[in-house]
């Protein structure tokens, strides 16, 4: 059995798509599909004394909707890097494992990066690292995969030997089955129940970026998914 996950580079994403990528065989990165705006993926939660704020990576979007992830462009000219960092300096420095984990998140955030992608793999990376997640990842700009929605999903899986797709739970609104069973693919949903864990402030709130429980608990924070 080979399972596949395809999801969109969300940016610092939360634990439940972690665990998805802990469930897989092999994580496809769908880059191919349209930007969605005001979502997650040029931002994300992190905690903070008044209970959680938005860290946000500016974006170039005049005259570029539709536009595919892989063409969404960071607007530099806000030297967000520096408020981005701060941001989280001021909220995590005090945590058990900032200073482990601050200088490479530093040097990430840092570089110069041109597009949005390529610094959400970049930290994503950093996580499945931190994390010690062996799980390997595919971009789905690299399979030239082709068709949109369910026909979309199914190609990426045809590419990739896959002999079961791990959906998300909102898949059971959109997915057509019936097309993955005509190719002798399993369908199945996942599921995530969020763990409670130490955080710098309380009471607990989940659904943050994952580096919330990287910094409040170090690299065994994932066994909490188990």
């Amino acid at each position: 059995m080979k399972r596949v996950a395809i999801h969109q580079p969300e940016h610092l994403p939360w634990l439940g798509y972690l665990d998805k990528a802990r469930h897989a065989d092999c994580f496809v990165f769908l880059d191919t599909v349209a930007f969605k705006k005001n979502y997650f993926e040029n931002r994300n939660r992190i905690r903070t004394p008044q209970g959680w704020a938005w860290v946000t990576v500016p974006i170039l979007t005049k005259g570029k909707f539709g536009q595919a992830f892989t063409e969404v462009e960071i607007n530099n000219a806000a030297r967000w890097p520096e408020v981005y960092y701060r941001t989280l300096l001021q909220n995590y420095s005090k945590t058990p494992h900032w200073k482990k984990y601050a200088a490479p998140l530093e040097e990430i955030f840092l570089r110069p990066w041109t597009h949005l992608a390529d610094l959400n793999l970049a930290l994503i990376e950093f996580l499945w690292s931190a994390f010690d997640i062996p799980t390997p990842t595919l971009r789905a700009s690299a399979l030239h995969s082709t068709g949109k929605k369910s026909n979309l999903l199914l190609d990426i899986c045809r590419k990739t030997g896959a002999t079961e797709y791990l959906s998300g739970p909102s898949g059971k609104d959109y997915l057509d089955e019936s097309i993955f069973s005509a190719e002798g693919i399993a369908v199945k949903y996942h599921e995530f129940h969020h763990p409670e864990y130490s955080q710098a402030f309380s009471p607990f709130v989940p659904g943050m970026a994952s580096i919330d429980l990287l910094f409040n608990e170090g690299p065994d924070g994932i066994r909490r998914l188990d």
